[in-house]
């Protein structure tokens, strides 16, 4: 929006063409971001407590977390409305590609607003069916695939699917391309969801791979950069990289306050969308193999739960001491800070691998 006020006065005042750059927007976006989450955060805390929307504990996790039980969760409004806000300020409003990762974020948040409701409302933590938040992730991510499927030609958005270490091999998927975004995004999303169970660990760990997909998709938006990298070159797709900006931002100041002991819990409203935002972003850069790697911490806490259940049902004993996989650290004698730290150690290597392959062919 901003760009779009001030450009007129370009050649009255020069210093404005710094507007034009991405790469000025993306850190006028984190700043934004982070500055709106310190001076909301703790307004926003106390309505949640005036309002009892308070955590509700599960039985079956470890009992040393029953102390946070009442602490303010839904926290995730604060951190989508910290991401939005800065991203419409600093955005080419004309940028479809952004629009569309706004629009999916906010759809995968309704969806966690709903099941945290009903938790806060029952006073259980039981919200939505497993099936119904399922479906209805289904339902959002084939919207985007079709969304995508159906964009005019000269907009530069193929249904193709790229691999990072064999830059040459590209699979055109057609009508297939639409159930493989429903499961890309029901899949970051998801995975987000189980890594949120300590204190700060989710938004961490999200926090990178949200500085890691800015790079990707300022890159897969510069014909220049991704010609010589051998990367899916996508004409616009750079601007994505402000609302990447502005998640890393929004994150940073949620962080200050999820931090253990946290002040405020993100919720399904946050986990859901924040899991659905990095997804998104990844299939508009088109990069969505790498995101095994970018998110691999999230790979690792989805897995560890599909193991432990496979496990536990076909014979009848349990891989890990309990699941997700930061649950049996904690179980194993680890404090709940040093999971959070050694995990973000975890999630930033990831990230640097996923780095890396920019440059291998």
């Amino acid at each position: 929006m901003l760009p779009w006020l001030l450009n007129p006065l370009r050649d009255l005042i020069p210093v404005f063409n710094v507007f034009r750059y991405i790469t000025f927007r993306v850190a006028a976006a984190v700043v934004t971001a982070l500055i709106l989450s310190w001076l909301l955060g703790p307004w926003f805390i106390r309505q949640l407590r005036r309002l009892s929307v308070g955590q509700n504990i599960r039985d079956v996790g470890p009992q040393a977390h029953q102390v946070k039980a009442g602490t303010p969760t839904m926290g995730g409004l604060l951190i989508l409305f910290a991401t939005l806000v800065p991203t419409l300020l600093w955005m080419d409003l004309g940028n479809i590609y952004v629009w569309i990762v706004m629009i999916v974020t906010t759809a995968f948040g309704a969806i966690g607003f709903a099941d945290d409701y009903l938790k806060v409302r029952n006073r259980r933590n039981l919200g939505l069916t497993a099936g119904t938040k399922f479906w209805l992730q289904i339902l959002v991510g084939m919207a985007l695939g079709i969304a995508l499927l159906v964009l005019p030609a000269e907009a530069g958005f193929n249904p193709t699917l790229t691999f990072p270490f064999i830059k040459r091999l590209i699979l055109h998927l057609g009508y297939l391309y639409i159930p493989f975004v429903a499961f890309v995004l029901a899949g970051s999303s998801n995975a987000v969801n189980l890594t949120d169970g300590l204190d700060g660990l989710a938004i961490g760990s999200t926090t990178v791979a949200a500085a890691t997909y800015a790079v990707f998709t300022y890159i897969a938006g510069n014909r220049v950069i991704a010609n010589y990298l051998q990367i899916a070159y996508v004409p616009g797709v750079g601007e994505v990289a402000v609302f990447c900006g502005a998640l890393v931002g929004a994150g940073i100041g949620f962080l200050w306050f999820n931090a253990h002991p946290a002040e405020v819990f993100m919720g399904d409203v946050g986990s859901l969308a924040l899991g659905a935002a990095i997804g998104t972003v990844a299939v508009l850069a088109k990069q969505e193999i790498l995101l095994g790697l970018v998110g691999g911490l999230f790979v690792l806490e989805a897995m560890s739960v599909i193991i432990q259940v496979a496990s536990f049902k076909l014979r009848g004993k349990r891989v890990f001491r309990m699941s997700p996989l930061h649950h049996h650290f904690e179980l194993s004698g680890w404090a709940e800070p040093k999971v959070i730290v050694r995990f973000w150690i975890l999630s930033i290597l990831f990230a640097l691998m996923a780095l890396s392959t920019l440059k291998l062919r």
